[in-house]
Protein backbone atom coordinates (compact mmCIF):
# COMPACT_ATOMS: atom_id res chain seq x y z
CA UNK A 1 0.00 0.00 0.00
CA UNK A 2 2.84 2.34 0.95
CA UNK A 3 4.07 2.69 -2.71
CA UNK A 4 1.21 3.77 -4.07
CA UNK A 5 0.21 6.21 -1.27
CA UNK A 6 3.73 7.77 -1.76
CA UNK A 7 2.65 8.90 -5.25
CA UNK A 8 -0.68 10.57 -3.77
CA UNK A 9 1.47 12.26 -0.88
CA UNK A 10 4.37 13.56 -3.21
CA UNK A 11 1.52 15.32 -5.87
CA UNK A 12 -0.43 16.38 -2.69
CA UNK A 13 3.16 17.89 -1.28
CA UNK A 14 3.22 21.10 -4.00
CA UNK A 15 -0.52 20.73 -5.44
CA UNK A 16 0.10 24.47 -7.11
CA UNK A 17 2.68 22.98 -9.47
CA UNK A 18 0.81 19.58 -9.95
CA UNK A 19 -2.54 21.36 -11.00
CA UNK A 20 -0.64 23.44 -13.52
CA UNK A 21 1.03 20.49 -15.54
CA UNK A 22 -2.06 18.50 -14.99
CA UNK A 23 -3.83 21.66 -16.81
CA UNK A 24 -0.92 22.20 -19.25
CA UNK A 25 -1.24 18.21 -20.14
CA UNK A 26 -4.82 18.19 -20.22
CA UNK A 27 -5.53 21.52 -22.96
CA UNK A 28 -3.04 19.51 -24.82
CA UNK A 29 -4.90 16.57 -24.87
CA UNK A 30 -7.93 19.02 -25.42
CA UNK A 31 -6.71 20.55 -28.46
CA UNK A 32 -5.38 17.25 -30.26
CA UNK A 33 -9.20 15.63 -29.40
CA UNK A 34 -10.50 18.60 -30.68
CA UNK A 35 -8.25 18.53 -33.74
CA UNK A 36 -8.71 15.07 -34.35
CA UNK A 37 -12.45 16.04 -34.43
CA UNK A 38 -12.81 18.82 -36.62
CA UNK A 39 -10.17 17.15 -39.30
CA UNK A 40 -12.44 14.70 -39.96
CA UNK A 41 -15.73 16.81 -39.53
CA UNK A 42 -13.84 19.12 -42.11
CA UNK A 43 -12.91 16.58 -43.98
CA UNK A 44 -16.18 15.11 -44.75
CA UNK A 45 -17.72 18.81 -45.22
CA UNK A 46 -15.10 19.55 -47.48
CA UNK A 47 -15.72 16.37 -49.71
CA UNK A 48 -19.51 16.55 -49.45
CA UNK A 49 -18.95 20.14 -51.18
CA UNK A 50 -16.57 18.96 -53.71
CA UNK A 51 -19.02 16.07 -54.32
CA UNK A 52 -21.53 18.83 -55.50
CA UNK A 53 -19.17 19.61 -58.43
CA UNK A 54 -19.30 16.58 -60.12
CA UNK A 55 -19.51 12.84 -59.99
CA UNK A 56 -16.77 10.54 -59.42
CA UNK A 57 -18.40 7.32 -60.77
CA UNK A 58 -19.94 6.00 -63.60
CA UNK A 59 -22.30 3.34 -64.81
CA UNK A 60 -23.01 2.11 -68.04
CA UNK A 61 -24.47 -0.73 -69.75
CA UNK A 62 -21.99 -3.65 -70.43
CA UNK A 63 -20.76 -3.30 -73.99
CA UNK A 64 -19.76 -6.93 -75.76
CA UNK A 65 -17.37 -6.43 -78.64
CA UNK A 66 -16.26 -8.06 -81.85
CA UNK A 67 -13.03 -8.52 -83.35
CA UNK A 68 -13.43 -8.12 -87.00
CA UNK A 69 -11.07 -9.12 -89.69
CA UNK A 70 -11.32 -10.27 -93.40
CA UNK A 71 -8.92 -11.13 -95.96
CA UNK A 72 -6.11 -10.46 -93.55
CA UNK A 73 -7.20 -6.85 -93.46
CA UNK A 74 -7.72 -5.56 -89.21
CA UNK A 75 -11.60 -4.29 -89.73
CA UNK A 76 -11.41 -3.29 -85.59
CA UNK A 77 -13.62 -3.48 -82.42
CA UNK A 78 -17.25 -3.66 -82.93
CA UNK A 79 -19.68 -3.45 -80.40
CA UNK A 80 -22.79 -5.10 -80.32
CA UNK A 81 -25.73 -5.77 -78.05
CA UNK A 82 -25.22 -2.06 -76.66
CA UNK A 83 -28.78 -1.29 -74.62
CA UNK A 84 -30.16 1.06 -72.24
CA UNK A 85 -30.45 0.33 -68.59
CA UNK A 86 -33.45 0.57 -66.32
CA UNK A 87 -33.45 3.51 -64.85
CA UNK A 88 -35.31 2.31 -61.33
CA UNK A 89 -33.80 -0.83 -60.86
CA UNK A 90 -30.25 0.62 -61.32
CA UNK A 91 -30.55 2.97 -58.68
CA UNK A 92 -32.21 0.69 -56.49
CA UNK A 93 -29.43 -1.86 -56.57
CA UNK A 94 -27.07 0.93 -56.54
CA UNK A 95 -28.61 2.55 -52.94
CA UNK A 96 -28.87 -1.38 -51.79
CA UNK A 97 -24.86 -1.46 -51.67
CA UNK A 98 -23.08 -1.81 -47.93
CA UNK A 99 -22.01 1.82 -47.91
CA UNK A 100 -24.86 3.87 -49.61
CA UNK A 101 -24.30 5.86 -46.84
CA UNK A 102 -20.77 7.38 -48.67
CA UNK A 103 -23.44 7.98 -52.22
CA UNK A 104 -24.10 11.85 -51.71
CA UNK A 105 -25.91 11.57 -55.68
CA UNK A 106 -26.97 8.88 -57.87
CA UNK A 107 -28.39 10.30 -61.55
CA UNK A 108 -29.60 8.33 -64.24
CA UNK A 109 -29.05 10.27 -67.10
CA UNK A 110 -31.06 9.60 -71.02
CA UNK A 111 -29.33 10.79 -74.05
CA UNK A 112 -31.02 11.52 -76.96
CA UNK A 113 -30.88 14.07 -80.11
CA UNK A 114 -33.84 16.08 -81.10
CA UNK A 115 -34.52 18.26 -83.71
CA UNK A 116 -35.92 21.58 -83.31
CA UNK A 117 -36.59 24.03 -85.85
CA UNK A 118 -34.07 22.35 -88.25
CA UNK A 119 -31.33 22.07 -86.02
CA UNK A 120 -30.15 19.15 -84.08
CA UNK A 121 -29.71 19.54 -80.69
CA UNK A 122 -29.11 17.33 -77.56
CA UNK A 123 -31.72 16.64 -74.69
CA UNK A 124 -30.59 15.03 -71.82
CA UNK A 125 -33.05 13.27 -69.43
CA UNK A 126 -32.00 13.77 -65.60
CA UNK A 127 -33.35 13.75 -62.47
CA UNK A 128 -33.24 17.14 -61.56
CA UNK A 129 -33.58 16.74 -57.54
CA UNK A 130 -30.49 14.28 -58.05
CA UNK A 131 -28.57 16.36 -60.44
CA UNK A 132 -28.98 19.59 -58.63
CA UNK A 133 -26.94 17.83 -55.75
CA UNK A 134 -23.73 16.85 -58.35
CA UNK A 135 -23.90 20.59 -60.09
CA UNK A 136 -24.43 23.19 -57.58
CA UNK A 137 -22.88 25.55 -60.02
CA UNK A 138 -25.88 25.94 -62.26
CA UNK A 139 -27.34 28.95 -61.72
CA UNK A 140 -29.75 29.80 -64.45
CA UNK A 141 -31.88 32.74 -65.77
CA UNK A 142 -35.34 32.33 -64.90
CA UNK A 143 -36.02 28.78 -62.72
CA UNK A 144 -35.11 25.81 -62.22
CA UNK A 145 -37.92 23.23 -63.79
CA UNK A 146 -40.67 22.73 -61.74
CA UNK A 147 -42.94 20.48 -63.50
CA UNK A 148 -42.60 17.48 -65.75
CA UNK A 149 -42.66 19.76 -69.11
CA UNK A 150 -40.34 22.15 -67.97
CA UNK A 151 -36.91 21.88 -69.34
CA UNK A 152 -33.47 23.71 -68.90
CA UNK A 153 -31.61 24.81 -71.57
CA UNK A 154 -28.06 25.43 -71.57
CA UNK A 155 -26.48 28.95 -72.72
CA UNK A 156 -25.00 27.96 -76.02
CA UNK A 157 -28.45 26.08 -76.95
CA UNK A 158 -30.74 28.55 -75.76
CA UNK A 159 -28.90 30.96 -78.21
CA UNK A 160 -28.56 29.06 -81.36
CA UNK A 161 -32.54 28.11 -80.82
CA UNK A 162 -33.16 31.35 -79.80
CA UNK A 163 -34.60 30.17 -76.71
CA UNK A 164 -35.50 32.48 -73.21
CA UNK A 165 -37.23 31.62 -70.13
CA UNK A 166 -41.11 31.03 -70.44
CA UNK A 167 -40.40 29.91 -74.44
CA UNK A 168 -42.16 26.78 -75.99
CA UNK A 169 -40.05 24.03 -77.80
CA UNK A 170 -41.04 20.47 -79.15
CA UNK A 171 -39.39 17.78 -77.73
CA UNK A 172 -40.01 14.58 -79.43
CA UNK A 173 -43.10 15.60 -80.77
CA UNK A 174 -43.95 16.92 -77.21
CA UNK A 175 -44.33 20.17 -76.20
CA UNK A 176 -41.77 21.54 -73.61
CA UNK A 177 -41.94 25.14 -71.36
CA UNK A 178 -38.32 26.36 -70.61
CA UNK A 179 -38.07 26.99 -67.14
CA UNK A 180 -34.60 28.98 -67.16
CA UNK A 181 -31.59 29.06 -69.40
CA UNK A 182 -28.33 28.07 -67.46
CA UNK A 183 -25.35 30.39 -67.20
CA UNK A 184 -21.97 29.77 -69.40
CA UNK A 185 -20.46 26.72 -67.28
CA UNK A 186 -18.03 26.68 -69.69
CA UNK A 187 -18.74 22.67 -70.53
CA UNK A 188 -21.03 20.57 -72.40
CA UNK A 189 -24.00 21.56 -70.39
CA UNK A 190 -23.87 24.78 -72.35
CA UNK A 191 -24.75 22.64 -75.22
CA UNK A 192 -27.75 21.03 -74.47
CA UNK A 193 -30.82 21.28 -73.32
CA UNK A 194 -31.92 19.04 -69.70
CA UNK A 195 -35.71 17.78 -69.61
CA UNK A 196 -36.98 15.74 -66.90
CA UNK A 197 -36.15 12.14 -67.14
CA UNK A 198 -39.37 10.50 -66.66
CA UNK A 199 -41.56 12.98 -69.37
CA UNK A 200 -38.54 12.15 -72.19
CA UNK A 201 -38.75 8.42 -71.56
CA UNK A 202 -42.98 8.94 -72.22
CA UNK A 203 -42.40 11.18 -75.06
CA UNK A 204 -39.57 8.51 -76.89
CA UNK A 205 -41.85 5.38 -76.02
CA UNK A 206 -38.61 4.01 -73.96
CA UNK A 207 -40.20 4.35 -70.12
CA UNK A 208 -37.84 3.24 -67.62
CA UNK A 209 -34.80 3.71 -69.65
CA UNK A 210 -31.58 5.39 -68.96
CA UNK A 211 -27.87 5.50 -70.68
CA UNK A 212 -25.97 6.15 -67.97
CA UNK A 213 -25.83 6.86 -64.36
CA UNK A 214 -23.54 9.44 -62.75
CA UNK A 215 -22.75 9.08 -58.95
CA UNK A 216 -20.81 11.05 -56.62
CA UNK A 217 -19.43 8.72 -53.81
CA UNK A 218 -17.53 10.61 -50.74
CA UNK A 219 -14.60 8.91 -50.18
CA UNK A 220 -13.47 9.69 -47.23
CA UNK A 221 -15.59 7.30 -45.17
CA UNK A 222 -13.56 4.19 -47.19
CA UNK A 223 -11.52 3.31 -50.29
CA UNK A 224 -13.46 4.40 -53.21
CA UNK A 225 -12.06 0.68 -54.90
CA UNK A 226 -14.85 -0.57 -51.77
CA UNK A 227 -17.46 1.33 -53.29
CA UNK A 228 -16.51 0.89 -56.71
CA UNK A 229 -16.43 -3.38 -55.68
CA UNK A 230 -20.08 -3.64 -54.19
CA UNK A 231 -21.35 -1.64 -57.10
CA UNK A 232 -20.24 -4.54 -59.68
CA UNK A 233 -21.44 -6.65 -57.27
CA UNK A 234 -24.66 -4.95 -57.33
CA UNK A 235 -24.81 -4.21 -61.53
CA UNK A 236 -23.66 -7.76 -62.84
CA UNK A 237 -24.99 -6.40 -66.03
CA UNK A 238 -23.32 -3.01 -66.11
CA UNK A 239 -20.21 -1.29 -66.14
CA UNK A 240 -18.24 0.72 -63.52
CA UNK A 241 -16.35 3.14 -64.20
CA UNK A 242 -14.09 5.47 -61.62
CA UNK A 243 -12.89 8.73 -62.65
CA UNK A 244 -9.47 8.12 -60.73
CA UNK A 245 -8.36 11.96 -61.33
CA UNK A 246 -11.31 13.18 -59.94
CA UNK A 247 -10.91 10.72 -56.93
CA UNK A 248 -7.30 11.63 -56.32
CA UNK A 249 -7.62 15.54 -56.19
CA UNK A 250 -10.39 15.36 -53.64
CA UNK A 251 -8.41 12.86 -51.13
CA UNK A 252 -5.82 14.83 -51.87
CA UNK A 253 -7.43 18.02 -50.57
CA UNK A 254 -8.76 16.09 -47.54
CA UNK A 255 -6.14 14.26 -46.58
CA UNK A 256 -3.95 17.59 -46.51
CA UNK A 257 -6.28 18.52 -43.88
CA UNK A 258 -6.26 15.40 -41.64
CA UNK A 259 -2.27 15.34 -41.84
CA UNK A 260 -2.68 18.72 -41.11
CA UNK A 261 -3.98 18.36 -37.93
CA UNK A 262 -2.34 15.00 -36.82
CA UNK A 263 1.26 17.39 -37.31
CA UNK A 264 -0.23 19.89 -35.11
CA UNK A 265 -1.62 17.73 -32.97
CA UNK A 266 1.99 15.78 -32.91
CA UNK A 267 3.50 18.50 -31.73
CA UNK A 268 0.88 19.82 -28.96
CA UNK A 269 1.27 16.28 -27.44
CA UNK A 270 5.02 16.42 -27.62
CA UNK A 271 5.41 19.85 -25.61
CA UNK A 272 2.90 18.73 -23.20
CA UNK A 273 5.13 15.51 -22.88
CA UNK A 274 8.74 17.81 -22.59
CA UNK A 275 6.76 19.52 -20.15
CA UNK A 276 5.45 16.51 -17.66
CA UNK A 277 8.84 15.53 -17.72
CA UNK A 278 10.86 18.45 -16.71
CA UNK A 279 8.29 18.54 -13.67
CA UNK A 280 9.31 14.82 -12.62
CA UNK A 281 13.16 16.09 -13.55
CA UNK A 282 12.60 18.70 -11.23
CA UNK A 283 10.98 16.95 -8.19
CA UNK A 284 13.66 14.49 -8.49
CA UNK A 285 16.08 16.79 -8.29
CA UNK A 286 14.51 18.79 -5.37
CA UNK A 287 14.16 14.78 -3.43
CA UNK A 288 17.19 13.36 -3.90
CA UNK A 289 17.59 12.86 -0.04
CA UNK A 290 14.40 11.52 0.30
CA UNK A 291 14.72 9.32 -2.41
CA UNK A 292 18.07 8.48 -0.90
CA UNK A 293 16.40 7.27 2.57
CA UNK A 294 13.87 5.29 0.83
CA UNK A 295 16.25 3.49 -0.59
CA UNK A 296 18.08 3.29 2.67
CA UNK A 297 15.17 2.13 4.39
CA UNK A 298 15.04 -1.14 2.01
CA UNK A 299 12.99 0.22 -1.24
CA UNK A 300 14.38 -1.27 -4.60
CA UNK A 301 15.47 0.50 -7.20
CA UNK A 302 12.05 -0.91 -8.94
CA UNK A 303 10.07 0.27 -6.46
CA UNK A 304 11.47 4.14 -6.52
CA UNK A 305 11.27 4.00 -10.23
CA UNK A 306 7.56 3.06 -9.87
CA UNK A 307 6.73 5.50 -7.16
CA UNK A 308 7.76 8.38 -9.82
CA UNK A 309 6.07 6.50 -12.72
CA UNK A 310 2.97 6.20 -10.80
CA UNK A 311 2.73 10.34 -10.47
CA UNK A 312 3.02 10.43 -14.13
CA UNK A 313 0.54 7.86 -14.70
CA UNK A 314 -1.84 9.43 -12.07
CA UNK A 315 -1.34 13.54 -13.83
CA UNK A 316 -1.81 11.60 -17.04
CA UNK A 317 -5.47 9.81 -16.31
CA UNK A 318 -6.47 13.25 -14.62
CA UNK A 319 -5.45 14.93 -17.92
CA UNK A 320 -6.74 12.68 -19.59
CA UNK A 321 -10.22 12.87 -18.40
CA UNK A 322 -10.15 16.61 -18.42
CA UNK A 323 -8.81 17.20 -22.01
CA UNK A 324 -11.00 14.57 -24.29
CA UNK A 325 -13.91 16.49 -22.06
CA UNK A 326 -12.57 19.56 -22.81
CA UNK A 327 -12.09 18.58 -26.53
CA UNK A 328 -15.65 17.52 -27.01
CA UNK A 329 -16.72 20.92 -26.43
CA UNK A 330 -13.73 22.70 -27.97
CA UNK A 331 -14.45 20.85 -30.74
CA UNK A 332 -18.22 22.33 -30.85
CA UNK A 333 -17.09 25.21 -30.58
CA UNK A 334 -14.04 25.69 -33.80
CA UNK A 335 -17.15 23.83 -35.81
CA UNK A 336 -18.94 26.59 -35.27
CA UNK A 337 -16.22 29.07 -35.68
CA UNK A 338 -15.37 27.81 -39.44
CA UNK A 339 -19.23 27.38 -40.63
CA UNK A 340 -19.65 23.49 -40.09
CA UNK A 341 -23.47 24.48 -39.12
CA UNK A 342 -24.74 21.26 -38.26
CA UNK A 343 -21.19 19.75 -37.66
CA UNK A 344 -21.16 21.91 -34.78
CA UNK A 345 -23.06 19.31 -32.00
CA UNK A 346 -20.94 17.82 -29.51
CA UNK A 347 -20.99 14.17 -28.98
CA UNK A 348 -19.77 11.76 -26.33
CA UNK A 349 -17.62 9.21 -27.94
CA UNK A 350 -16.72 6.12 -25.37
CA UNK A 351 -14.05 4.98 -27.92
CA UNK A 352 -12.28 8.28 -28.24
CA UNK A 353 -13.06 8.45 -24.11
CA UNK A 354 -11.42 4.81 -23.86
CA UNK A 355 -8.26 5.65 -25.78
CA UNK A 356 -7.52 8.92 -23.73
CA UNK A 357 -7.71 6.92 -20.56
CA UNK A 358 -5.36 4.43 -22.09
CA UNK A 359 -2.84 6.62 -24.39
CA UNK A 360 -2.76 9.48 -22.31
CA UNK A 361 -0.96 8.50 -19.20
CA UNK A 362 0.62 5.59 -21.00
CA UNK A 363 2.85 9.39 -22.95
CA UNK A 364 3.23 10.62 -18.99
CA UNK A 365 4.68 7.41 -18.25
CA UNK A 366 7.26 7.73 -21.47
CA UNK A 367 7.48 10.96 -20.87
CA UNK A 368 8.43 10.72 -17.01
CA UNK A 369 10.95 7.80 -18.08
CA UNK A 370 14.36 9.62 -17.92
CA UNK A 371 13.39 11.39 -14.63
CA UNK A 372 12.27 8.25 -12.98
CA UNK A 373 15.57 6.25 -14.20
CA UNK A 374 17.23 8.62 -12.78
CA UNK A 375 15.52 8.41 -9.12
CA UNK A 376 16.25 5.04 -9.38
CA UNK A 377 19.96 5.20 -9.35
CA UNK A 378 20.12 7.08 -6.22
CA UNK A 379 22.29 5.68 -4.05
CA UNK A 380 21.52 5.38 -0.21
CA UNK A 381 24.95 6.77 0.52
CA UNK A 382 23.74 10.16 -1.41
CA UNK A 383 21.16 10.52 1.64
CA UNK A 384 23.97 11.24 4.07
CA UNK A 385 25.97 13.26 2.12
CA UNK A 386 23.29 15.50 1.79
CA UNK A 387 22.00 15.37 5.59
Amino acid sequence: MGILLIPWRNLRRKPLRTALMILVFAAGVAAVSALATLSTQVGDNLEAKMSAYGANILVTPKRESLHVSYGGMQLGDVSYDVGALNAEATVAAIRSIHHRDRLAAVAPKLALLAQVDGQSVGVIGVDFDQELRIKSYWWPEGEMPKEPFHVLAGAHAARALGLSPGSEVVLMDRPFVVAGVLNVTGGDDDNVIFADITALQDATGKPGAAHFVEIAALCAGCPIEDITDQLEAALPNAEVITMQQVVRERMMTVDFVQRLAAGISAVILLTACVMIGLSIFTSVNERIHEIGLLRALGFSKGSVFAVFSLEAVGMGLVAGVLGQIGGMFASERLAGLVGLGDAAIATFDPLHFVLALVVVPLLAALAALPPALKAARVEPSQALVML
